[in-house]
């Protein structure tokens, strides 16, 4: 395989189709192209963004693989249903979550979540050995002692993603670690004040689903999820979850 100099015409073509890309579909996923309209014309998309048709080719190619748009011949190119696009791929996850107001994205979040990491939970508690648990525990600790929002969603990711690899199922670990970035990269936005408040009783609810792991209680485990996420959405979201 032969790799491009990163100065080379085709390194800044991928750079260009990447920058088109990114911006297309944070304007796709921000609502500034509804779904069944048109996007600008090749033409149009070339002088917007200053790159040439053959970069604006690549970048719709890209998008339409990630779900977000459809070109016909002698129609164009429109913007696709949001239930058409591909939930799970890094990007689509990546611009949701620097919309201003997150909202339906944020619940549909959770509700993904309590349909697998209880599960994961109740699977780690079936397998895991004391090395496992320890990690677990230290985990938690190390929520207790952050003092960041930043270093407390690292420490929450590192957990959920332990548990999710305890699980012993690798469908279950990539789709944790898809669903956790996106969780993670919301957190930060968080207010650094809400820490103090909720701290303490996130941590608890996390040493519990610890305990029960360690105690090899699957239904315990499950259970201990159930609370932390539902928790989590109430926090996020006072409505109903």
């Amino acid at each position: 395989m032969t790799v491009a100099a990163s100065g080379s015409p085709s390194a800044r073509a991928s750079n260009h189709t990447h920058f088109v890309v990114d911006q297309i579909g944070r304007a796709i996923v921000a609502g500034e192209y509804p779904a069944d309209t048109m996007i600008p014309l090749d033409p149009d998309l070339c002088e917007m963004f200053d790159v040439s048709r053959t970069v604006v080719r690549e970048a719709k190619k890209t998008l339409a693989a990630k779900g977000l748009i459809q070109s016909k011949a002698k129609v164009g190119t429109h913007v696709r249903r949001s239930d058409e696009w591909n939930m799970f791929d890094e990007d689509v996850l990546r611009w949701h979550t620097s919309v201003k107001n997150p909202g339906r994205f944020y619940d549909e979040l959770f509700e993904i979540r309590l349909i697998f990491e209880p599960a994961a939970a109740a699977a780690a508690a079936r397998r895991a050995n004391e090395v496992d648990c320890n990690l677990l525990f230290d985990l938690c600790d190390r929520l207790a002692g952050a003092t960041s929002r930043a270093d407390f969603a690292v420490a929450d990711y590192e957990f959920h993603h332990h548990v999710l690899k305890l699980s012993g199922n690798r469908f279950l670990h990539s789709l944790g670690d898809m669903v956790q970035t996106a969780l993670y990269s919301l957190f930060l936005i968080e207010a650094q004040e809400n820490l103090l408040a909720i701290k303490a009783e996130v941590v608890r609810n996390h040493r519990d689903i610890a305990k029960a792991i360690a105690s090899g209680v699957p239904e315990a485990a499950h259970t201990a999820m159930l609370k932390v996420i539902r928790e989590g959405h109430a926090r996020a979201n006072p409505g109903p979850a």
